[in-house]
Parts: structure tokens; C-alpha cells; sequence
């Protein structure tokens, strides 16, 4: 089988009977060329199956179009719905999204992240907390613009996109406070990241603001499975929580599952459960979870709106507010 050869634009200048420069002007936005001009180019175009190759035209600016999106656990719900929205914002900005799956910490980031560097994109964006600093390193000694979302880290020229987690899990407190709850407790994994640990210490602070000891367990990913091991940690202990506030809705539904099922507990009335993220199964019968929705179209509009601009040496931090879900998991809710 033959390669396949890519029409280029002076075939199609030669079939149009025009400069080379007239068929650039015709698929450029706003540039002056006659209506019969781009008639014949457009023609021409259409029949020789030619397209316009924008990351040629794009690197004679120094500019590729391309946008790295460093990502860890995409495969779960939250995580997919946020990389839906920013591909969604960059691709209406005429710029294209290159994914790279950080969930291995070790040298094959560094490699594809340089793989990434070397067909020269523009930015890059990075979606967790969980990939090491010197991933970010590497990005700026490329010369790439950065976004950084819900990490705790500081970069100069680099916009920082964080949520009011503190803020959030005091409100989850007094919301169990208000349902009449006595005895409070946090559902956590092992995976340490600034947004989750800042739940956690939000709602601890919370505790201790109203003279209550809140409990804390972590166990390992932020996962369904994890929640199940949670639940089964917490409502075996002596005196059992009657207010779980999980770290992330998908610990919550594991949790609410096993409680319900294993330790045969009516949510709400015997328990109450918050999560965080307001991922599409938190609406479902099975749970109606009252969580906090995390503004992703927001987040997602935000940080390219930061790459359209002119790029400056000054950051800039981004704090946004997520949104109390009520639904029926709380007493009251």
C-alpha cells in the first residue's frame, strides 16, 4: 500500500490558478482576498482533499497549539469529567489537547512528559496533586506556561487553581451538627494530596472550634474499594460515628454501600454521610449523596482563558467555591 501523501497548499494553488499566498490568505481569519479567489481556492481545496496543516503554520509563530495535560487516576469519574471539560474549552480555542497518565510515579513520566516537550507544546496543565514537583520543573525549564489545579505548589508566571476546601468541610460539620449528629468522623485514603488533606484538616478544625473530637481513618486509593474497608474500620469501633464526612464522593459510596448492606444501617437515620466532588453517581437512587460540587466547567474556562492571554512573569491564584449539594444522605438535607 502506498504512503499517503498530504496535498500541500501550492497544489492547490496550482489548480486554482493563484499564488501560494492567496490560498494562505483564504483560510486565514480576516485576511483580504476577492470572493472569486476564494471561490477557486475553496474549490480547489474541496477537490484535492486539501486541509490546512495549522501546527506547520503554528511553529513558523513558535507556537504549536499544542496543551499537555498531566493527569493522574483519569479514570475515575471526577477526574474524566474535568478532562472532558478542558479539552472541550481548548479545542473551542483552536488548541489541542495532549494527554499524559502520570498514575506511575517514576521515570516513564519524566520520558513522556519530554516526549510530550519535544514536539514543542505550548503549556501545560496539571490535574492533580499527585505527580512529583519535578515534573513541573521540567515543564518550565521547556519554556511552557503552566496551570496548576488544586496543588499546593507556587510557580511564577503560572496560574493556581484551588478549591475553599477548609471552608467547605467546616459547612459539611455544621451540617451534621444541624441533623442532630454526635459523633463525627473523616474518611480518607493514603494518597496524601493538598486538596484531600485540606478536607481533612478543615473538618478536624471544625471539631475543635465546637469542642468535638473527630476521628480519622486513611486507607489507600480514593476509591470505591477503599470506602468499603472505611466503613468497616469506622462502624466497628466502640463508639461508632453517626457522621462520616469521605474525602471524595467515590469513598462516600463504598461507604454508604457497606453500611447499608453489611452493618444493615438506614442513611440517614442511624447515619449520615457527605462526600465531595458530585460525581453523576451521587444522584442516583442508590445513594443520593450530599456532596459538594466541584465548579469543573469553571476551572475548565479559567485556565484556558490564562492560556489565550499574553504570558507575564506575575501568577496568579484562582480560589473557588464548591457548591453544597443537598440531596438525602443528611437528616434535614
Amino acid at each position: 500500500m502506498s504512503q499517503k501523501i498530504f496535498v500541500s497548499a501550492k497544489e492547490v494553488a496550482d489548480r486554482a490558478g493563484v499564488s501560494r499566498s492567496a490560498v494562505s490568505r483564504t483560510f486565514t481569519p480576516g485576511a483580504s482576498v476577492s470572493a472569486e479567489t476564494r471561490r477557486r481556492v475553496l474549490e480547489a481545496a474541496e477537490a484535492l482533499g486539501y486541509h490546512v496543516n495549522h501546527l506547520a503554520r503554528g511553529l513558523m509563530r513558535n507556537e504549536s497549539g499544542l496543551v499537555c495535560l498531566i493527569v493522574s487516576e483519569m479514570d475515575t469519574p471526577y477526574r474524566a469529567s474535568l478532562i472532558r471539560a478542558i479539552s472541550r474549552h481548548l479545542q473551542n480555542a483552536s488548541k489541542i489537547a495532549m494527554l499524559i497518565n502520570t498514575d506511575r510515579s517514576d521515570r516513564s513520566v519524566d520520558e513522556a512528559l519530554k516526549l510530550a516537550i519535544s514536539y514543542r507544546a505550548d503549556a501545560s496543565i496539571v490535574l492533580s496533586g499527585m505527580p512529583e514537583k519535578s515534573i513541573t520543573d521540567l515543564c518550565v525549564k521547556s519554556g511552557q506556561r503552566l496551570v496548576l489545579i488544586n496543588r499546593d505548589e507556587e510557580r511564577a508566571g503560572a496560574l493556581m487553581i484551588n478549591l475553599r476546601d477548609q471552608e467547605a468541610a467546616r459547612q459539611a460539620f455544621i451540617a451534621f451538627q444541624r441533623a442532630g449528629c454526635r459523633s463525627f468522623a473523616f474518611a480518607n485514603s493514603d494518597v496524601g494530596t493538598p486538596s484531600l488533606m485540606a478536607r481533612e484538616e478543615g473538618f478536624c478544625a471544625a471539631g475543635r472550634e465546637f469542642g468535638v473530637d473527630v476521628i480519622v481513618e486513611r486507607f489507600g486509593a480514593t476509591r470505591y474499594q477503599s470506602g468499603v474497608v472505611l466503613a468497616q474500620r469506622l462502624l466497628t469501633r466502640e463508639v461508632r460515628p453517626d457522621a462520616i464526612f469521605c474525602a471524595n464522593d467515590l469513598l462516600a459510596c463504598g461507604l454508604m454501600d457497606t453500611a447499608r448492606h453489611q452493618f444493615k444501617l438506614a442513611v440517614p437515620d442511624d447515619l449520615c454521610v457527605v462526600g465531595f466532588d458530585d460525581i453523576e453517581q451521587t444522584s442516583w437512587s442508590s445513594y443520593q449523596l450530599t456532596t459538594f460540587a466541584q465548579p469543573v466547567d469553571r476551572i475548565a474556562e479559567e485556565a484556558v482563558l490564562w492560556l489565550s492571554q499574553p504570558m507575564t512573569d506575575s501568577g496568579r491564584f484562582c480560589r473557588m467555591t464548591p457548591d453544597l449539594v443537598w440531596r438525602e444522605s443528611v437528616r434535614g438535607g
